[in-house]
């Protein structure tokens, strides 16, 4: 594959997801586990029929693969899908896809934590800017009332994050397959909370056919596209153009429903992005280690 093809995937994955706001904006009546349920329902056959094309009809090889690390980061992107479902639901687009954008700095907290990974300089200094940016937007957040959706998208942050952890703590290199168990653990945790708190699951078809539709054409055909498009193109890039979704994501819902943010929200997300691009930047420019001689 050509770079400018793995980027126009890229951007396309990212094109994608910047709309799913705007198409839970057209849910009618499904709370957050609901939709957990119905986007997963759609998004799991997707992905292992991506699976069984791309392992050439063995994808059962690549399930068992993933063994307890894919089993730990598929419960992670539990509450990664929860908690971007209710963030969204709860505050505004824009607020919460600009908290989501924290977790490359919350996985590298995790991974010098947990794993002891090394942290550069730059990206400390990144990090400690993004939260400078975060606290701008929950402080508006919590005098907006939407303390709530604050809280729940840095838990989404945070889940991805522990996903992400879990796929290096393993050494997955195909993350696939543990997303396909993220899938199935939300429909069966989804399925227990409807279940115990007697919120219905046979929501209006018109609700249920969006939510499958989002799993389906824009998280499962995204991450597909995504996974393709990466393999040509350099880990710091990819955090630059993964930044399409987090801008596009508040422009559909503004031109398509009018829907609008606080300035604390703009000002605390314009620093956080400028974070994530600084960090990504400085990473492009660092220079490999020359080979030892031998």
């Amino acid at each position: 594959m050509k770079y400018q093809t793995g980027v126009l995937l890229v951007v396309l994955a990212g094109v994608l997801w910047s709309a799913m706001g705007l198409a839970i904006r057209q849910i009618d009546e499904a709370g957050t586990w609901a939709v957990l349920f119905w986007r997963s329902a759609g998004m799991v056959p997707v992905l292992f029929g991506y699976i069984a094309w791309a392992s050439g009809g063995h994808p059962w090889q690549r399930m068992r693969k993933v063994g307890g690390a894919g089993v730990i980061g598929g419960l992670g992107l539990v509450f990664a899908f929860a908690g971007a479902i209710y963030a969204i639901q709860a505050t505004t687009v824009a607020n919460a896809v600009f908290l989501f954008a924290a977790s490359p700095f919350l996985t590298a907290i995790l991974g010098w934590f947990l794993l002891r990974e090394a942290v550069r300089g730059a990206t400390w200094i990144a990090i400690a800017v993004a939260g400078v940016g975060m606290f701008i937007m929950v402080r508006e957040g919590l005098a907006a009332g939407a303390a709530a959706g604050n809280i729940a998208a840095l838990l989404s942050a945070l889940g991805f994050a522990a996903f992400t952890i879990t796929l290096r703590w393993g050494r997955l290199e195909d993350m696939m397959p543990a997303v396909v168990l993220g899938g199935i653990f939300s429909m069966i945790v989804a399925a227990v909370v409807l279940q115990v708190t007697g919120q219905p699951l046979g929501v209006p078809l018109h609700d249920i056919g969006i939510a499958m539709a989002m799993g389906a054409l824009q998280l499962a055909t995204g991450m597909a596209l995504y996974t393709l498009g990466s393999r040509v193109i350099p880990a710091a890039e990819l955090t630059l153009l993964s930044m399409v979704e987090v801008l596009l994501a508040p422009i559909w819902v503004w031109a398509l429903m009018g829907e609008t943010a606080s300035v604390g929200t703009f000002v605390g997300g314009a620093v956080l992005m400028a974070a994530v691009a600084g960090n990504a930047l400085s990473g492009m420019r660092r220079k490999p280690l020359a080979p030892p001689l031998t």
